[in-house]
């Protein structure tokens, strides 16, 4: 009986992962995210360390502070990113990471090994793996 290794996490993960630091303008935090068309962006201090995330829904916060004015918001990536990140390990198998976005409602996970950030799954990535089958592992693979 021939057992199956099950992908992991680290075959599918984008490996290259810009971030933004705490002190990030806001304004120029919500351009970023848009010249780039991504819905979130990991926030790292100095030390390249994950202090936490800013998405598209955490931007929206924006909106309920510009007041009857629509004043530009002031403030800093750290004043608007979600500081409790849930992340996992690039060894963690393609199954349990779908779940998790499943039971999450996440759009991405940082992906970290030894402390360090060595990547980023997406919702997007899950779909490519899919896409391949899961090398003959799901019906219809090959």
């Amino acid at each position: 009986m021939t057992v199956r290794r099950l992908p992991t996490v680290r075959e599918f993960m984008d490996k290259y992962v810009e971030t933004l630091s705490p002190e990030t303008d806001i304004m120029e935090a919500v351009n970023f995210l848009l010249e780039k068309r991504v819905t979130g962006v990991l926030v790292t201090n100095s030390e390249g360390e994950l202090v936490g995330i800013l998405t598209e829904f955490d931007c929206l916060k924006l909106l309920t502070l510009g007041g009857p004015d629509h004043e530009a918001p002031k403030g800093t990536v750290k004043n608007f990113m979600t500081s409790e990140v849930q992340t996992i390990p690039p060894t963690m198998d393609i199954y349990y990471a779908a779940g998790l976005f499943m039971s999450a409602h996440f759009r991405r996970f940082p992906v970290v090994e030894h402390g360090r950030i060595v990547g980023a799954i997406t919702r997007f990535d899950i779909l490519r793996a899919v896409q391949r089958g899961l090398a003959g592992l799901l019906p219809g693979g090959t």
